[in-house]
């Protein structure tokens, strides 16, 4: 039997970056990398230099343009020039009703109100890590389950004097659960349960077994243009800003000399916060 042996990826060495022949030090992206969190070392890396790279063209336009430092509210001076250096560059149309209401159109799914489950339960909490602690918690969990569906109104007994959820302060109830907020497995056996009916087994999640009652189920709903329409202008806006701002600084790089590094291409790259 052969074994492969797989090399290793090559350590990441950063090269040195320059702006007009001025260094970026190693010490300064260092510093800004707390502010990219990615993947992997290179990635940060990248993303902290491009950002200092695209600092340092900002500010050396805004100076060769004397542009005003004087801070306002809680800026630095160094924001305040880029701030006002953008304000006067960035030439941004803003969207119209009929422009609004094409993307509103376009992009309906992003605005419905979540699905959601009035429900009500009790945990019996286990470690995961705990095997037989997990199997005493199911086995009371499964003995109650066979109370609750002989007689559902009892989940509210058994919650207040044996859950290890917070909700047994409410009996059991957890009010309206929202989709997206709880454990995949949790929401499944929501989906799952017939309104007005205790789920037919025990729901194992990582926080231990629970004896679930779904009391009624709202079904998301579509938000209307009117109801949206500051959001997707906001949204609309912010898009404008991130092309012009690409654009902007696309027009400073050609004009500099950056060496050691290639800035993003596209508008979604991380350009100008």
């Amino acid at each position: 039997m052969s074994v492969h042996h797989h090399p290793k990826p090559a350590p990441f060495t950063p090269p040195i970056v320059r702006v007009d022949e001025v260094e970026i030090t190693a010490a300064e992206i260092a510093a800004e990398i707390q502010h990219h969190p990615a993947a992997d070392a290179a990635t940060a890396w990248h993303a902290a230099a491009e950002a200092l790279v695209i600092r340092r063209l900002l500010l050396a336009e805004a100076a060769r343009r004397e542009v005003d430092a004087t801070p306002e509210a809680d800026e630095t001076p160094e924001e305040a020039q880029v701030n006002r250096l953008l304000a006067a560059e960035l030439r941004l149309p803003e969207a119209d009703e009929a422009t609004c209401r094409r993307w509103f159109e376009a992009n309906s799914a992003r605005f419905r109100s979540r699905a959601a489950w009035h429900a009500a339960h009790v945990l019996l909490a286990a470690d995961p890590a705990d095997a037989e602690a997990r199997a005493a918690a199911r086995a009371r969990a499964e003995a109650m389950l066979v109370t609750v569906q002989a007689e559902p109104d009892r989940l509210a007994a058994l919650a207040a004097q044996f859950s290890d959820c917070p909700s047994r302060d409410q009996s059991g109830d957890l009010g309206l659960v929202e989709e997206g907020s709880t454990v995949p497995a949790f929401e499944a056996a929501l989906r799952a349960t017939f309104t007005g009916s205790v789920h037919p087994a025990v729901v194992e999640t990582p926080y231990g077994f629970h004896v679930l009652r779904v009391f009624e189920a709202v079904a998301g709903q579509q938000v209307p243009f009117e109801a949206a329409r500051v959001r997707v202008a906001e949204w609309l806006a912010e898009a404008a800003w991130r092309r012009a701002a690409y654009q902007y600084m696309t027009i400073l790089a050609s004009r500099a000399v950056v060496e050691g590094i290639s800035l993003s291409a596209g508008a979604d790259g991380p350009l100008v916060q």
